[in-house]
């Protein structure tokens, strides 16, 4: 499954963006995106008693069309190991000075009912959020955690 962007303003971030794909250099995607995230597009949710902060990966579409024009996301496998639904994607950026840069994640959802969403949906909005962190999208709330 591929996705295509769209242009769409984002309350919060108000830094110069690029306005076509492979514009901008992977160091400059890079900087845009580790840039701490407003926190009208953060969320909170409750794990193991502890209260995490992260990034939907809707919201995280809507960084990435502000300043990595072009990207493209994908699965690449799914398969079932034991009772977890194991997902592999590969989410691909068009720079100015390498080229399209391409990171790979995993996301993982147990099939048991969890009674949030549906097993498919969770790990590959998990696997998205991942190669979006490659990229430095949110990755500082990964920080946070250990």
């Amino acid at each position: 499954m591929t996705y295509a962007t769209t242009k769409t303003p984002l309350n919060g971030l108000e830094a110069k963006a690029p306005t076509r794909p492979g514009e901008w250099t992977l160091a400059q995607i890079i900087d845009a995106l580790s840039r701490p995230l407003p926190s009208n597009i953060l969320e909170t949710k409750r794990i193991a008693g502890r209260d995490i902060t992260y990034i939907p990966w809707h919201k995280a579409v809507l960084v990435l069309n502000k300043y990595a024009p072009g990207w493209r996301f994908r699965v690449t496998s799914i398969q079932q190991i034991g009772d977890e639904l194991v997902l592999s994607g590969s989410l691909s950026i068009p720079t100015a000075d390498a080229g399209i840069v391409t990171r790979e994640s995993t996301g993982s959802e147990k099939l048991a009912v969890n009674g949030y969403g549906e097993a498919a949906a969770n790990a590959e909005s998990q696997c998205f959020r991942r190669c979006c962190a490659k990229f430095g999208l949110g990755l500082y709330l990964y920080q946070k955690r250990g």
